[in-house]
Formats: C-alpha cells, structure tokens, sequence
C-alpha cells in the first residue's frame, strides 16, 4: 500500500474522533535528521460556527498557524509523512493510534491505552452547540 492509502486510513480514525467527540490533538513527529521543521500539531478550532482545524507548525526558530477544513487537512499534512516526519500519533479519550514508518518505509498502526481523559476544548463546545 502507498502512503497516501495507509495515511488515508490512518486520517479516517482523526476524521472519526472528531465526529464522535473524542479527539484530544494530533502530533507529527519523528524527524528524519536535522530539519528546520520540528514537529506538526493539530488541533480543532471553531470558525464561524464550523469546525475546523488548527495546524501548528513547529520549527526550530519560529511557529507558523494554517487554518484547514478537517478534509482539506489532510491533502495539507500527507506531503510531510516520509518528508521529514516519520510518525504521527493521534490522540483520543478512547486510544491513542500510532501512524509509524520504519527504515525500510514499511508503515504499521498500533493501538495503545489513551494518554488524555477529556476530548479537545473546543471540539466539545461544538458539539454541544450543535
């Protein structure tokens, strides 16, 4: 499978916990070497009334912020998998899923215990306003 099938996969959880509350945040992380581009934090934002999210890029001097819509979110962060970021974790009341690439670029899922008890601020807001 290529990248972009299993991330695909990967991002259709992220899209999940966002539909059923339990999304705490999403990291990218894992550089390949030195690069100027630390780390990729994700995290729901409301704008006008529509749930969107919040993308945090972290380098080594300085933060950038992108606003995205959940689906054209995920056409923003795929280039990154393998370039520089070799893994990405997402975070959930109910698991915590880890996206991993290996030397070889094989890809493996695991599922792991929740690191987080409460599901992203803003993201409850929402849906309770909904």
């Amino acid at each position: 499978m290529s990248f972009q099938e299993t991330f695909s996969e990967f991002y259709s959880k992220v899209k999940s916990s966002l539909q059923d509350g339990t999304f705490a945040k999403l990291t990218l992380a894992k550089t390949i070497g030195n690069t100027l581009l630390m780390n990729i934090y994700v995290r729901p934002v409301v704008v006008e009334n529509d749930l969107q999210l919040e993308l945090k890029f972290k380098f080594q001097q300085e933060e950038l912020f992108e606003i995205h819509s959940i689906d054209s979110a995920f056409d923003r962060l795929l280039p990154f998998i393998n370039n520089p970021f070799l893994s990405a974790i997402l975070f959930t009341t109910e698991f915590d899923l880890t996206y991993k690439l290996n030397k070889k670029r094989a890809v493996s899922m695991v599922e792991q215990f929740p690191s987080f008890t409460h599901a992203a601020t803003s993201l409850t807001e929402y849906l309770e306003s909904k």
